[in-house]
């Protein structure tokens, strides 16, 4: 079982009742009192747990999980493993939605931390960081020495900060693990719930997120960004890799080491990027998309596919960037 150091989590439940939840008990046939601590994704699936597929893109990853349960549907569940039981249904994620409220009643919405207190009644717990005015920090809250926090910025609890971090003014931290030499710019919002629901008749069914954002060693946040927490993976930042003014970064996107990401970029759910991506000012890449290492994507490019490594590309849609610049003289004829 994985544990959540930011979420209250329930359970566990038995595979009745998860079955029973998402109305497809008489699919299963075997199994019905196997316990199950969490669910989780893929990769990180334990033989306590229950995960989920929904995309052939996924296939690897689907084939070495260690999951005990997974919902899919029939046109996937020949990719898991014969051991894994699984649990068919017309729609995976709302059946993902309706299991993950089980476990996680409260994350489906970004409930104000009722535990912050001023740095002032907290001074005496972190000696050698420095505290600008009116900073509210939550319980359990790590700080490492020769670190600055800017006035009117709010920690929420269980947040971790590195050493010789510089958190900027009016920033608000919550669900995320920040490593040393971070600098995150005025005004940034790191580990908001992340843009998911189901649209149902009469509602939306908001989606809980429970992953969280790392922040490695290094990482530069321009003002004013957002990055949303993972739903069941996180969100992580690699090494040194430095993103400029407003960029939003969705749910489970992870970039890779020593990226350069120009101002008002958007990162939509899921997608990878590798190291050493250079992408230009007012770019966009939509979602569950693989980005490999060295590529470079041009300002107000619009990516909709797999870009492979070393590659420059332009345009929306993106195209390589020969490609773009022979097709724009043509147009000029």
């Amino acid at each position: 079982m994985v544990s959540n150091q930011f979420f209250e989590k329930k359970g566990p439940f038995t595979i009745r009742q998860i079955a029973q939840k998402i109305n497809c008990v008489n699919d299963i046939k075997e199994n019905f009192d196997l316990r199950i601590n969490s669910i989780e994704s893929l990769s990180s699936s334990t033989k306590n747990d229950i995960t989920f597929l929904n995309s052939k893109k996924y296939k690897d990853q689907a084939l070495k999980t260690n999951a005990a349960a997974c919902i899919t549907t029939s046109n996937f569940e020949k990719i898991l493993p014969t051991k894994c039981i699984k649990i068919n249904v017309k729609n995976i994620l709302l059946a993902v939605t309706l299991v993950s409220k089980m476990f996680y009643p409260k994350a489906d919405i970004d409930y104000p931390d009722e535990t912050l207190k001023t740095s002032n009644d907290l001074k005496n717990y972190y000696p050698k960081v420095f505290f600008g005015k009116n900073v509210l920090i939550g319980k359990n809250v790590k700080i490492g020495e020769n670190s600055y926090i800017g006035s009117n910025t709010i920690i929420e609890k269980n947040v971790e900060i590195g050493k010789n971090c510089i958190v900027g003014s009016g920033v608000i931290l919550k669900s995320s693990i920040i490593y040393n030499n971070v600098n995150i710019q005025d005004g940034c919002k790191i580990g908001v719930k992340g843009f998911g629901f189901i649209p149902l008749k009469n509602e939306n069914l908001r989606t809980p997120h429970v992953g969280k954002v790392i922040l490695n060693q290094g990482v530069e946040i321009g003002a004013n960004s957002t990055i949303d927490r993972g739903s069941l993976a996180d969100t992580v930042i690699g090494k040194n890799t430095f993103l400029d003014n407003q960029i939003h970064v969705a749910h489970n996107v992870k970039i890779g080491e020593n990226c350069m990401i120009a101002g008002q970029v958007g990162f939509a759910g899921s997608t990878t990027l590798g190291d050493n991506v250079v992408i230009g000012g007012q770019a966009g890449v939509s979602g569950h998309l693989k980005i490999g290492n060295n590529v470079k994507i041009g300002g107000g490019s619009g990516v909709i596919n797999d870009i492979p490594d070393n590659q420059q590309v332009m345009g929306y849609p993106a195209i390589p960037l020969r490609q773009f610049i022979k097709k724009r003289k043509n147009n000029e004829k």
